[in-house]
């Protein structure tokens, strides 16, 4: 009979995916102001923070905005799957009490963030610290204020 029990067992303890570090261009607290397409001035503002959470795993991002006088508090986690290999996350706000999915994508400096009906693209500065697009309607879908808006967000803190 053989005595393991001075053997070592190798640190099994999961790791994040390194796909996940796509994200860490996000990271950091933004400012936001923008404009829905039938304005002529800004009349979107507002703020995110993006922080990694314990472990690694996931991407929490806080944030509210003023949209068009309605103010909207969200709290979004991000995470990774590795089968679709896509960022899917959740989405709670302040406006109702239903979970939103959306998912993220990151591809050289090209970000896109999308739920079930419309999609933002948006192109990160050479320097990293401007991120502006717009979202819009997908294919198929009806325009609205809420889903056609321009907007440029802008790092104050990494």
């Amino acid at each position: 009979m053989t005595d393991n029990s001075n053997v070592q067992v190798e640190d099994q303890t999961p790791q994040p995916d390194p796909a996940l570090k796509a994200l860490d261009v996000l990271i950091g607290t933004w400012d936001l102001k923008g404009r829905t397409l039938d304005s002529d001035e800004d009349n979107i503002s507002g703020w995110n923070t993006f922080e990694r959470l314990p472990g690694g795993f996931f991407l929490k991002s806080t944030g509210e905005i003023n949209f068009k006088g309605v103010l909207i508090q969200s709290l979004e986690i991000i995470g990774y799957d590795p089968e679709s290999q896509t960022f899917p996350s959740n989405v709670y706000s302040n406006l109702d009490g239903k979970v939103l999915p959306y998912s993220w994508d990151i591809q050289g400096n090209t970000v896109t963030h999308s739920d079930k009906t419309s999609k933002y693209t948006g192109t990160i500065s050479e320097d990293g610290q401007t991120l502006s697009g717009g979202w819009r309607p997908k294919q198929g879908e009806q325009k609205s204020p809420e889903n056609s808006y321009d907007a440029i967000m802008t790092r104050v803190k990494k």
